[in-house]
């Protein structure tokens, strides 16, 4: 059955200054989707501004994961991730990582803006991974709602915590060394760590780790436009040209846990200059913000 939006949603809607009536925001169109469009898979669009026709549901529990906080219907990928995310959770397991894999968010069944959280997770090619170890994949639904992931960056944001150690390294270098991914985002003291000990054969997949806040307890893996999916969008820059062809370990990661910790003073702006004006969040925007395409996977049955 399909969600209904709440007269309190919708008034909400109704009172943001560049919507109108006929313009309802598209976090509220796509949240209110309960299964996907009956198309074939396409991503489309970008990761941040867009949609995704024929995803498909990450089954709830498998022989190495299991899929956490089901009530927010976010386990759907494009056929390419869901695939992804068994395989590695089979390499999990092999490596020792507990019981396999506990996997956070997907996609919507529909993909789009979302109604909380994430800016991207549009286009069923993001997903993000627990930093928890499962010791069993036997969890409830309510378990799965209450249970939390671990910290894998300490307090003071520049170091690992006690968690880390070899296994998880060769975790993160088993899901970044599949051709099928486009980067990883994780806390930057995780790479600073892998950083002190890499060698000039990691450079390939070292480069694929991209410091970025508020990677604690989870890392986040997206994956590149499937062959033939003509209305994927692909990232840019490339992780070789932030890196500069090399492996990241560079003034662009440590700035991660100096001047972003740390922000040097700002010189004063002068009085009459004109503010930029404010670009709009995933979750202000319209149908009108995204590909045409997305109208379709909406009105899909």
């Amino acid at each position: 059955m399909p969600k209904i939006l709440s007269a309190a949603l919708i008034g909400a809607t109704l009172l943001l200054p560049t919507q109108g009536a006929a313009d309802p925001l598209a976090n509220q169109l796509f949240g209110a989707k309960a299964t996907p469009s009956a198309q074939k898979p396409m991503p489309i669009g970008s990761y941040s501004r867009g949609c995704a026709a024929g995803l498909v549901e990450l089954p709830q529990t498998g022989p190495t994961w299991q899929a956490m906080r089901l009530s927010r219907e976010r386990n759907f990928g494009h056929p390419v991730m869901v695939q992804y995310l068994v395989d590695l959770s089979a390499q999990a397991a092999a490596l020792g990582w507990g019981k396999g894999l506990y996997i956070g968010d997907i996609s919507q069944p529909r993909g789009g803006p979302m109604t909380s959280g994430h800016a991207s997770h549009q286009i069923g090619l993001d997903a993000d991974i627990w930093w928890l170890a499962p010791k069993r994949l036997n969890l409830s639904v309510q378990e799965r709602e209450n249970i939390s992931s671990i910290p894998m960056r300490s307090a003071n944001q520049r170091t690992v915590t006690d968690a880390w150690g070899p296994t998880a390294r060769a975790l993160l270098k088993a899901a970044a060394s599949d051709p099928r991914v486009d980067r990883i985002f994780v806390a930057a003291s995780i790479k600073i760590e892998i950083c002190k000990t890499a060698k000039r054969g990691d450079k390939k997949w070292l480069q694929k780790l991209r410091p970025v806040a508020g990677h604690d307890t989870h890392f986040h893996v997206r994956l590149k436009c499937p062959k033939g999916a003509r209305h994927c969008e692909t990232q840019t820059p490339t992780v070789a040209e932030l890196s500069n062809g090399g492996n990241g370990c560079d003034d662009t990661l440590t700035w991660w846990v100096t001047d972003y910790l740390n922000p040097p003073k700002a010189a004063p702006k002068p009085k009459d200059e004109e503010a930029a004006p404010r670009k709009k969040r995933p979750r202000e925007y319209t149908m009108a913000d995204l590909p045409k395409q997305c109208r379709d996977v909406l009105a899909s049955d």
